[in-house]
């Protein structure tokens, strides 16, 4: 297929997506010659989550583009780092890396013949290569071995010297791999700059850099295989995708720290762009997420989608053997590990995730208008019992009518962070009845006969918590607890089978019976 393609064909497929490549020139040269030798890399510690598909589906355009393909298993690296991966499950570690990756490249139509897998250990305790690494050490100061590692070596109080030798076997090891590139995230960019700067002085060639962005995690911030909260594992259940998903951080208007949109743009675009009739209506994902595209609507595709790459996987490691190297590869901690018993401490960098963290109140919409930059209604003024009035863009105002609107008392979650959506800056949440459906129902939350602008809503058990003055979005308290309120069958709003109150009674929704609060 690549030897059907134009050199400038095969640039455009390879450079797609990327955020950043260094040596543009030198790759266009190459394939005006003859086909590019790329290696991606990975350390073997902690278990690949779904961000690998990002490398993945560009392992796949590289195919496509006819280059030569290695990946790397970096066993080596992974002790180096701060011993991420102990000496004794290096080997285990490996063979679960190759399984893993394998599968996923299997579930993504990659064709396995097509691609050369090293194990880092096979060239890098030889006598060449380690005459190499002490000539690198002669040249490379400590400032530089530092900051080359600052992104992607873990960074502790004391840190070891293994994590100092660490940047320099990656620049190496793009001479004894054969290769043109190194590709890799854009957080290893200061390794790459190492290697273009160190190499030629031990008389090697300068490489090309290819980076790609990084996805960010479910909490907003970079996806971490250490990081439970942050991540979906390869061999996550449906349940808990489903569950990981609906507790995502995916702010409406918020486009760069939106790894649920990050995941659709870099993963799920790329390879299915074609099949996925879900997600015809979002090409562009920045316009769509400033439209308001409402984050149930978004969540719920992306699980639909990311299930179907899962299930292959998930189904292959059903087999007894790789269930064995699973638990192998990474033993259950020890449940005696930690503190004791009482230990303050155990849970003194932990905040409780409880409904009294809600400002929730009832408000009254004083204007409805329509949205200067967007085809929806706003809603320009609501009465909150404050000063001021309180302005709300919400993608869920598109299922409902002005008429259903204006002058109506809703329900309205009032300590988010302001966030500006198309220019209008949203001041609150307004919080409704939905049921996913095709046509999709909303009905915003009633409050009880009597109601008046600021009246406090909250869970029944939970009056007397005081509510935080902003929700952190990278906290992600609302999404955790909104997993668990429920519209009833009686129409009453529930969390947990608790009832949402004011002290007038219960919040209600007319007619969306068994419904989810959004």
């Amino acid at each position: 297929m690549g030897d059907q393609r134009s050199p400038d064909e095969k640039f455009q497929l390879i450079t797609r997506n990327l955020q950043e490549v260094l040596g543009e020139e030198r790759l266009k040269e190459i394939l005006k010659e003859r086909e590019l030798k790329v290696y991606w890399g990975t350390a073997t510690t902690g278990k690949p989550h779904v961000a690998y598909f990002v490398p993945m589906s560009k392992i796949a355009d590289f195919l496509k583009a006819g280059c030569e393909v290695t990946i790397l298993f970096a066993d080596l690296h992974a002790y180096l780092d701060n011993m991420k991966a102990p000496w004794e499950l290096l080997e285990l570690r490996v063979q679960y890396y190759e399984q893993i990756i394998k599968a996923m490249l299997e579930s993504i139509g990659v064709p396995l013949d097509k691609l050369r897998f090293v194990k880092g250990t096979d060239y890098q305790l030889s006598r060449e290569y380690t005459l190499d690494v002490y000539r690198l050490s002669s040249m490379v100061t400590e400032h530089d071995a530092k900051k080359a590692g600052a992104e992607v070596v873990k960074q502790v109080e004391h840190p070891l010297l293994s994590g100092l030798l660490y940047p320099g076997l990656q620049a190496l090891d793009e001479e004894y791999l054969k290769v043109d590139a190194q590709f890799g995230g854009v957080d290893q960019r200061k390794i790459f700059t190492l290697a273009e700067k160190y190499l030629p002085s031990l008389g090697y060639t300068k490489r090309i850099h290819m980076m790609n962005p990084m996805v960010p995690g479910l909490t907003g911030g970079k996806m971490s295989s250490s990081e439970e909260e942050s991540k979906i594992d390869l061999l996550d259940k449906n349940q808990e995708v489903k569950k990981k998903l609906k507790k995502a951080f995916c702010e409406p208007g918020n486009v760069e720290n939106n790894g649920v949109m990050s995941f659709v743009k870099h993963v799920l675009f790329p390879l299915h762009s074609g099949e996925l009739r879900q997600f015809r209506k979002i090409r562009k994902c920045k316009h769509l997420v400033l439209n308001q595209i409402h984050p149930g609507d978004l969540k719920a595709s992306v699980e639909l989608a990311l299930n179907k790459l899962l299930d292959p996987i998930r189904k292959k490691f059903e087999m007894p053997a790789l269930k064995k190297l699973t638990a192998s590869a990474y033993p259950e901690p020890s449940k005696n590990k930690g503190g004791a018993k009482g230990n303050p401490k155990q849970t003194a960098d932990e905040e409780e995730v409880i409904p009294s963290r809600l400002d929730i109140r009832v408000g009254k919409v004083i204007s409805v208008e329509k949205h200067p930059d967007a085809d929806s209604l706003y809603l320009e003024k609501i009465d909150v019992g404050e000063e001021q009035p309180r302005t709300v863009v919400s993608g869920l105002v598109a299922y409902l009518s002005q008429e259903q609107l204006q002058d109506r008392l809703v329900v309205l979650l009032c300590n988010l962070k302001p966030q500006k959506m198309r220019g209008i800056e949203s001041q609150a949440m307004l919080l409704c009845a939905s049921i996913e459906e095709e046509p999709r129902k909303v009905e915003p939350l009633d409050p009880p006969e009597g109601s008046a602008p600021g009246d406090r809503v909250y869970v029944e058990g939970y009056e007397s918590g005081k509510p935080d003055d902003e929700l952190k979005p990278k906290k992600t308290v609302f999404e955790k607890l909104q997993v668990d309120l429920k519209i009833t069958d009686e129409c009453f709003a529930q969390w947990k089978e608790q009832n949402l109150m004011t002290k007038l009674g219960q919040i209600t929704c007319k007619t969306l019976k068994g419904g989810n609060i959004c």
